[in-house]
């Protein structure tokens, strides 16, 4: 499954990309996210509740970011696990341009998924996931549109 989009964002690049390295404002934007650790600067754990169709469960996860690009993007790669539920494991790349007072965050993001999940059907979960990451990128733009006018 691929996803992409682009999303203009109210602040200088420098903050949106500070914001998508803030472990505590990814908490606050991922939806059902529960717990987010921040390891290193490069690794982080996560816990995070999600439902998807009648399937429903906590997925615990890892996620590497590569961040050589910086603060051009970065790219980011993990896998998660939901018990009997099934995984999922997948990346992103995500590139920032500066547009004025504006950055435009693109992002290409691919994912696999597996167990009860993946028996759900194609159209489910790729409609879920384009839900989860809208839901995703619109508190993302509204807390760092928040945080450059502070």
């Amino acid at each position: 499954m691929e996803l992409q989009d682009e999303i203009r964002i109210s602040a200088p690049r420098d903050v949106v990309y500070r914001a998508l390295n803030d472990p505590e404002v990814l908490k606050e934007c991922i939806p059902g996210c529960e717990e987010l650790e921040q390891h290193t600067p490069e690794h982080l754990s996560a816990k995070v509740v999600l439902k998807v169709g009648p399937v429903k469960a906590k997925f615990a996860g890892e996620v590497q970011l590569d961040t050589s690009n910086a603060p051009d993007g970065f790219t980011l790669s993990g896998e998660g696990k939901g018990g009997a539920a099934g995984f999922a494991k997948g990346g992103a790349e995500v590139t920032l341009v500066e547009d004025g007072d504006e950055t435009v965050l693109t992002y290409v993001a691919k994912a696999d998924v597996g167990g009860k999940i993946a028996q759900l059907g194609s159209r489910l979960i790729q409609g879920t996931a384009k839900k989860l990451s809208g839901k995703f990128f619109t508190k993302f733009a509204e807390v760092v549109t928040e945080q450059a006018e502070a």
